[in-house]
């Protein structure tokens, strides 16, 4: 499963445990963090589980799912302003929106 990161890769330590928390339950344990695709890789689950996982993370976590097969990639950004002292833009804001346009596009 594909699990789409979150802008410029911050994650808290409550989300790092509520995903692994998920995975240990749901599936093997086994995670890929940013695979080929840029997105957090879980790997190893049933078909039965996959409802479950994606309720979970789609509600209960506000988290998006990854992946939108070979139309679009998962866009993903620098750190940006949040960490360079060079950055000329918002590269967050930037792939929210890119995000947003582009994958409702397919959807």
């Amino acid at each position: 499963m594909r699990v789409n990161q979150p802008a410029g890769k911050y994650y808290s330590t409550d989300y790092l445990r509520k995903l692994c928390d998920l995975w240990d339950s749901r599936g093997s344990g086994i995670t890929n963090m940013h695979g080929s695709t840029g997105d957090i890789i879980l790997l190893g689950t049933t078909t039965k589980q996959l409802e479950e996982i994606f309720w979970t993370l789609t509600h209960d976590m506000d988290q998006d799912l990854g992946g939108s097969g070979s139309n679009l990639r998962t866009p993903s950004d620098c750190l940006g302003q949040s960490r360079c002292e060079y950055a000329c833009y918002d590269t967050s804001s930037l792939v929210y929106f890119l995000t947003n346009e582009y994958q409702d596009e397919l959807h």
